[in-house]
């Protein structure tokens, strides 16, 4: 019990100096650092590291606050367009599979009358109409490895 009430006496004397505290919680405090050598030393030594650390002259770049505003901005529009980007991306990516399934005997049929055309071996029709299908999933891999490039931590210099 007795040790709650100086763990309860330290809580409070860190609130008092930050952020302060209840006029009934005030009061309790004062009362306990009256009647508690080791609190009242412990708070006594407390304010007096905050007095010292307050006094330091700290310097900071004159553009600090703005560099630090425009950096918070762009990171609120990348995870504002991210999530929306990444959607709109997948659906184009279903809607291309999907064109792609439903367009699969036309482009076939396309594919072999320009083999018929241009004499080119089967091999070569198979190779182009695989690729028919691999190109729009390519290249969603290079949008996404790309933006996710341009929202890495590391990128973006100011």
């Amino acid at each position: 019990m007795n040790e709650n009430i100086h763990m309860r006496a330290q809580g409070l004397l860190a609130e008092s100096l930050v952020e302060g505290i209840s006029a009934t919680d005030q009061s309790w405090l004062e009362q306990h650092l009256r009647t508690c050598e080791d609190c009242a030393r412990q708070a006594e030594t407390t304010r007096g590291l905050l007095r010292a650390l307050r006094g330091v002259a700290v310097t900071v770049p004159a553009d600090l606050a703005a560099r630090t505003q425009l950096r918070v901005r762009l990171r609120a529009q990348e995870s504002v367009a991210g999530p929306r980007s990444n959607l709109v991306l997948w659906l184009l990516i279903g809607m291309s599979w999907l064109l792609g399934i439903f367009s699969a005997p036309l482009i076939w049929r396309g594919f072999g009358w320009l083999g018929s055309e241009l004499g080119l071996p089967k091999l070569v029709l198979e190779f182009g109409f695989v690729l028919w299908w691999a190109v729009p999933a390519l290249l969603a891999v290079a949008v996404v490895l790309h933006q996710r490039g341009m929202a890495s931590p590391g990128r973006t210099q100011l």
